[in-house]
């Protein structure tokens, strides 16, 4: 299974769980996860956390367009689509808005066209405010999950190696 992640995801593990300074072993499994094409997010994704200016922005920038995917071709039905669904529900006019200028559009377009899950914090809501991720990914028939979930999937295992 291959893997989109979204912003939440690298933000909450760097200010919470998975700081860089302690856990790095989350970061590197990351890039391993790349490596072997499993584990992606997108060009939106890595252009808000390189904005943020600290630790995180410099992982991210280093990461590049093999990490951070850009936009492609087959993208393009998939935008209509998910803009088609978000248009359909009962969200508020706002919503719909602000879903389709933000990088969560093109992250649930992305998974569309490419058969990615999407692996978040989100969590579905009721709510006619915001379109979440995990809505979107349900009515477009995604596969989401948090990232506690994928990381079991996927058996990462971070061990504690022998003291030096």
């Amino acid at each position: 299974m291959a893997y989109l992640l979204d912003a939440n995801v690298f933000i909450q593990a760097k200010n919470l769980y998975y700081g860089l300074d302690f856990c790095p072993a989350f970061w590197e499994w990351l890039i391993a996860g790349n490596a072997k094409q499993n584990v992606f997010s997108i060009e939106k994704v890595g252009d808000e956390l390189i904005a943020g200016s600290d630790e995180l922005a410099n992982w991210a920038a280093q990461r590049g367009q093999g990490f951070f995917l850009p936009p492609d071709a087959a993208m393009l039905p998939a935008l209509g689509q998910v803009s088609q669904w978000a248009t359909s529900q009962n969200y508020e006019p706002a919503a719909v808005n602000t879903f389709l200028q933000v990088a969560d559009y093109y992250l649930v377009a992305h998974a569309l066209a490419h058969g990615y899950s999407v692996v978040t914090h989100e969590i579905a809501s009721t709510s006619t405010k915001k379109i979440k991720i995990p809505d979107a990914c349900i009515g477009l028939h995604i596969k989401c999950l948090t990232p506690f979930e994928m990381l079991r999937i996927e058996r990462a295992r971070f061990v504690l190696g022998a003291a030096k």
